[in-house]
């Protein structure tokens, strides 16, 4: 897979960093000369040029690349660098970086953008779910379909404890796609039963993120 990088600062060279132990092609691009900095990503191509230029991105052979991530300090540079992306080389997937929470409700499909990681929020998220059992938890945002990755961790008392995955009637436009057991990460099939402590990652639809929590966080009569 090849992945093109707008922005070479910590953030960007880390992403690179970690693409390229996993046998990805990485392009990192930036305009200032004192960020192209080879010799700490060798492995990466380095290209110094203005990610917000479309003669840049020529350069970059943009229509070769599987996933673009607008990964600089300035959100209006990941915007921009987000729509020329979809719109003007057609690259399946788009994932760009929030530093503003406020600019949050920018990043969706009419910039191009498929999938917004806010570095704040995702440090709340991260601090809530170390601290909550039976509540849900935003962990990130997609844009197309208003859909979220969250997660539960099942608390002592849900009536679901115990129950076999096949036979809850989840809630419609929400599939669970992980649980964390421990140290194991499980793919849930129809036979797994829920069990307390277990961690549940789902992809859901906002508007069914309320019904999702209190399905799993409902207690039994008597508790």
């Amino acid at each position: 897979m090849r992945v093109a990088i707008a922005g070479a600062g910590a953030v960007g060279r880390s992403i690179a960093g970690e693409l390229l132990e996993n046998g990805h092609e990485v392009l990192l691009i930036d305009k200032a000369p004192t960020a192209i900095s080879v010799e700490r990503v060798p492995q990466a191509e380095w290209l110094l040029a203005d990610a917000c230029e479309i003669t840049s991105l020529d350069e970059a052979a943009l229509q070769r690349c599987n996933v673009v991530i607008a990964a600089t300090g300035d959100d209006k540079v990941n915007l921009v660098v987000s729509l020329l992306a979809k719109t003007e080389y057609g690259v399946p997937r788009v994932v760009a970086r929030v530093n503003n929470p406020k600019n949050e409700w920018l990043f969706n499909e009419a910039w191009g953008v498929d999938v917004a990681v806010s570095t704040p929020r995702l440090m709340s998220a991260l601090v809530e779910e170390a601290v909550s059992v039976g509540d849900l938890v935003r962990l990130l945002r997609f844009s197309h379909g208003d859909a979220n990755l969250v997660e539960l961790t099942l608390p002592e008392e849900s009536a679901l404890a115990g129950t076999q995955v096949g036979d809850v009637e989840w809630p419609q436009d929400t599939s669970l796609v992980t649980i964390i057991r421990g140290t194991r990460v499980l793919t849930p099939s129809k036979e797994d039963s829920l069990e307390p402590g277990d961690e549940l990652l789902f992809v859901a639809a906002q508007a069914r993120e309320e019904q999702l929590e209190e399905l799993l966080s409902v207690r039994r009569e008597g508790a």
